[in-house]
């Protein structure tokens, strides 16, 4: 069974967090979970989920100062993580090595053991010191996926929009979904 671990920072945007841990529970997959203290205000105040509904989406949560919680540690079995929304302070950490907290030690857990980290910033525009930031974490080996969504699939609902990057990121774990219509395919 695959583990991943999902990480949701301070960001704006956590609407892909909850729609990619909803997506996730249709996969035999083992999803670990860590909320920043920034990222449990932003939730309360993006969406109407509950902080317990949230954790109740994953199989293990993890408290971000605990550093001593298993994914931690290179050692701890992880197939990889996602960050989303990944705030600019979480990519800066992450790019310079940072790793004072269980998000940003994780994050460098996957880079040393190759495994795929994928960080999802959701900024604009992006200053000079991030896109810096986030070439540095791509160069590292990090997949770097902009919650940038696409149009091609002609979205009309702030859903199909969510879908479109939740979509994206579960390619990148090589999982098959139909959240939208990729391209070259009939309407």
């Amino acid at each position: 069974m695959k583990q991943v671990l999902v990480g949701i920072t301070g960001a704006s945007g956590s609407k892909y967090a909850v729609r990619l841990l909803q997506e996730l529970q249709q996969y035999d997959i083992r999803i670990h979970l860590i909320l920043s203290e920034p990222a449990k205000n932003i939730l309360s105040f993006e969406t109407d989920e509950t902080l317990d509904s949230i954790r109740d989406l994953a199989d293990h949560v993890y408290e971000n100062d605990d550093l001593f919680a298993g994914p931690s540690s290179g050692s701890f079995q992880l197939d990889g993580m996602v960050i989303v929304p990944c705030s600019m302070k979480t990519i800066s950490s992450v790019a310079q090595g940072y790793a004072d907290t269980l998000i940003t030690r994780s994050a460098m857990c996957m880079l040393k053991e190759h495994k795929p980290l994928v960080v999802v910033p959701r900024e604009t525009p992006i200053d000079l010191i991030s896109l810096k930031n986030m070439v540095k974490v791509s160069e590292a080996g990090g997949i770097v996926l902009p919650a940038a969504p696409g149009f091609y699939h002609q979205p009309s609902t702030i859903s199909e929009l969510v879908n479109f990057i939740v979509g994206k990121i579960l390619d990148q774990f090589s999982l098959s979904h139909d959240l939208f219509k990729r391209w070259g395919e009939q309407k």
